[in-house]
Order: structure tokens, then sequence, then C-alpha cells
């Protein structure tokens, strides 16, 4: 079965242990991209029925001991016994199936189906269709801004984190926002007025509220590509050496450039106490993540040459499991302390980062504590199946592996700082994620108390007070959003990440 085939050798270089973590890394997605040229064709454009991807994933997840695939779920003894007939859609067979895994936080969502196109444009450079902003609404019900990309539309226009949006213009004029929320009955409605559908040339106008001036501007969507930083690393002096600040948006491809540029300019500038920022990163491909262990921890006495980080696969898929180790690279730097800002949209490869570099470094949580991913997912084709599938451009992003570090420590699912088997490793300095200020401003609530915690010798005396996690919304009796039927899914994963548009 091509499925098999390609599966075994995108896991190839799991088993070599002479090279670099990250060079393998590179080597494995070479391969992966050869195998799929082979196979494809390009002709996996076509979209299979639900029917056929149900039995896709029932294979890959479950496994046929027929043919002697074995299933890759990391979990598969725990899945739900359920009908395939009984649901709607694939995705919605795939959440009753995997239900049983998100009781206890293991898989609460984690394993989804998409299409190759849209995976392999994120994966590689955070590519979307959009504006180039990210938004929350807060407590009060404001539209704030709380990212907006540089180079995009709306950074173009001069948009920036804290702008809120008092009206939209949807083509028949300025609307205040008010009245567009009081005609839907759901988040899903309203979002679909508010910014339009995910295709270039879609048009809206944006009246803001920044401080006492309004702004206006009209966007049009169209391809962006995502900077992995939300601004250039940065010096905040002080007395002795300065702090560096480091806010790295996603891990993506072209990300590794940025993560190398910014280890030199802190090294140079004789940086030993690091604030990196990850409070809206959600995680991304895990060579980048491991690349930015070797670039901030590789370098570190008592690391290098340490296990970092480590997959572990079901009982049947053992031989797939993987060890990357702390590579001293030429661009690597030696911080001693690291304050990691994070919220609940802190998840995956950001936690893994910073759960492998705590055994070696002073590290602590500022913010809130994170989302729980201690899993990983693998991307399966359904055209690399049987010929039958040759034209379906579905993927199944499946759990497949749990992530521990070095010493084995995992099962971080309801987050680093109060899961029971990490609580006791890690230190919460509460802080609230400040959406009046920008990134790198020191002011900035979370990260005034990361500077704190540096000056008061790694105590949170001077946090400022913050829930555990990022406040949902609160539907009080003057919300406008209370007649709002459905929970807003487009803040995925688990309603805690911002929106992106």
């Amino acid at each position: 079965m091509r499925l098999l085939l390609a599966l075994s050798l995108f896991l190839l270089l799991s088993h070599e242990t002479g090279a670099n973590p990250s060079q393998r890394f590179a080597d494995l997605l070479e391969q992966v991209e050869t195998i799929r040229g082979a196979n494809q064709v390009e002709e996996a454009t076509g979209s299979c029925d639900e029917a056929e991807k149900k039995e896709f994933i029932q294979l890959v997840a479950a496994g046929d001991s027929r043919t002697g695939f074995d299933p890759w779920y990391r979990w598969y003894g725990e899945l739900a016994d359920v009908d395939p007939d009984d649901y709607p859609s694939a995705q919605a067979y795939l959440d009753a199936l995997t239900a049983p895994l998100g009781a206890d936080g293991r898989d609460p969502g984690f394993s989804y189906l998409t299409t190759q196109a849209e995976d392999d444009a994120r994966g590689g450079s955070g590519a979307y269709v959009g504006f180039g902003f990210q938004f929350t609404i807060d407590d009060a019900g404001r539209f704030l801004f709380i990212d907006v990309l540089q180079g995009t539309p709306a950074g173009k226009a001069g948009f920036v984190r804290s702008d809120e949006i008092l009206a939209v213009d949807v083509g028949n004029g300025y609307e205040p926002l008010i009245q567009i929320i009081e005609r839907h009955s759901t988040y899903a409605s309203l979002f679909d007025e508010l910014f339009g559908a995910s295709e270039k040339g879609v048009e809206r106008g944006f009246r803001v509220r920044r401080g006492a001036t309004t702004v206006q501007a009209t966007l049009v969507k169209n391809k962006l590509v995502t900077p992995p930083l939300a601004v250039d690393p940065l010096l905040i002096e002080r007395a002795g050496r300065p702090v560096g600040y480091l806010n790295l948006r996603s891990f993506i491809g072209t990300a590794n450039a940025a993560l190398e540029e910014a280890a030199v300019f802190f090294r140079e500038a004789g940086v030993t106490d690091l604030v990196i920022d990850f409070r809206y990163n959600g995680g991304g491909r895990l060579d980048v993540a491991d690349k930015m262990l070797d670039l901030f921890g590789g370098a570190v006495e008592g690391a290098t040459g340490e296990t970092s980080w480590r997959l572990s696969h079901n009982d049947k898929r053992r031989s797939e499991d993987f060890s990357a180790v702390f590579a001293e690279l030429p661009n690597s730097m030696q911080p001693n302390r690291i304050a990691f800002i994070t919220t609940g949209g802190t998840a995956s490869a950001s936690e893994l980062v910073i759960n492998s570099l705590a055994p070696h470094i002073e590290v602590v949580l500022v913010g809130a504590d994170t989302l729980g991913k201690a899993v990983g997912q693998y991307a399966f084709d359904q055209n690399l199946g049987p010929e039958k599938w040759a034209e379906c451009d579905t993927r199944l992003r499946l759990i497949a592996f749990e992530i521990v570090n070095g010493q084995g420590d995992g099962g971080y699912y309801n987050g680093l700082a109060s899961s029971k088997q990490s609580m006791n490793r890690f230190t919460l300095c509460p802080a609230e994620d400040d959406f009046s200020r920008g990134f790198g401003d020191p002011r900035e609530a979370s990260l005034s108390a990361a500077l704190n915690w540096f000056e008061d010798g790694g105590s949170c005396a001077s946090s400022a007070r913050a829930t555990r996690r990022p406040k949902r919304m609160q539907r009080k009796a003057s919300d406008p959003f209370k007649h709002l039927t459905d929970r807003p899914s487009a803040m995925a994963p688990l309603d805690l990440s911002p929106w992106v548009r």
C-alpha cells in the first residue's frame, strides 16, 4: 500500500543517531516531498465523498488486521465504538471516534481533517487569505485588534494592536458594529458578514477607535504570508546586561532564519536574561522547534549533547519513536534565565520548547497557563492510499505520538503549570494580556511582570493578578452577544486562541 510506504519513508530518519536532529528533519521533509511528487502527479485536487473519507479515517486511526496495516492513533485501543453511518460528515465521525480521549485533555479536537493545499501553505509560511490581523472580544464586548501582521492590508492601512472596531462597511456604507451584531443569531453568521469569505478580493471598511481619535480604512483580502516575528528582536536596557525580547508568532518554516538572526543579535549584545513571548503561538513544525532548542539551549553547559525531547508512539509503532539532542550550532547563544510569556493559546511546539529547556535553564511562565497539548499529529494524505483514492485531496491530521522532554517529563494535558505531571516543575507569575500596549513595550503588563521576575531574583512577588487562563467572554446582562446561540468556533483551539482574519 502506498500509504504505508510513504509513512515508513517519512519516519525513516527517526532511527539515525549521528546527524544533527534539525538536519535530519530537513532531510526527512525533503524525502516526503520526493515521495509525494512521485506518487501524486499533481492529481490530488479532487474531493472524495464523505463515506470514502470515513473509511480513510478508520484505516489510519484503527488499522486493518486483514491487510496487516497497523493503527497510527496514539491510543487506538480507546477509540469509541461508533458507526460511521450515524454521522453526517467525516469530521463529525472523527470527533465521535476520538471523543473518549477528549475528556482528560489528550485529544480535545486536536485530530482533524483538512486539505493538502491548505495544510502545506500554513505549515511552510503561515500563508492564508485575509486582511492580516488577529482580534479578540474582551469582557466589555469590544472587538479589539491584538496583532496586526506587517506588510498586510491591515498593516499597510496603519491599524495597530489595541484598535477597537466601532463600525464596518460591508458594502452599503459604515454601520455601527452593535447594529450588525443585533441582526445575527450566531457568531458564524456574524463573522461571515463582518469579514466575508476567505477569498482574494473581498473588501471591508473598518472604523476603529484609537485612544481619543477615530481612524478608518478599506481593506481588500489577499493571499498573505505570516511574518514569523511580531516585532524585531529587542534589547530592553537596565543596569548591567540588557534583557532580550523575542516574540515568535508560529513555528513555521520561515521562522528558522529569523531565529538564527535573533540568537546572534542577543549573543553579541551579551544577553543572558531573555523574554520569549509565546502568548499567541499555537505551535507548528517540530523541526523549527528543534532548531530553536539548539539555538537557545544547545550551547548551555550541561545541555549540549543531551536528549532534548522524545516522541512516543503506540505499541504497534514503537519502531518510529524518535529522540532529539541539544546540538550547539555556530549561532547558538547561552541564556541563563528565560521568562516565557504564555496564555491559554500557547500550545504544542511552544510547550515542547519550554518543557525541554526547563531541566537545563531557569525558566518561568508569565501570564496565564498554557493550553496543554503534549501530543502531536502526523499528516496522512488520502491519495497515497488505495488507487481508488488517487484523486482525493483530503489530509488527516491525526494524533500519533506523545511528546516528552529528555527526562521523560510530559503529560501536561491541562497546561504546564496546572497538570499533576508538571505543576511542580513550573512557576507561573500571573499577569494580564495587556491589549492596550504594543509587543515589546516594557509597560505592557505581561512583559513588565517578566522583567520584575528578573529583578526580584526569580520571585513572582511583583506580578499582577491574573486568571490561570485567558478569560472567556462573560455573558452579562449588558453583553451585546448574549443572544448568539453558538460558541465562536473560529477561536480554535478550544475557544482560547484569537481569531485570525
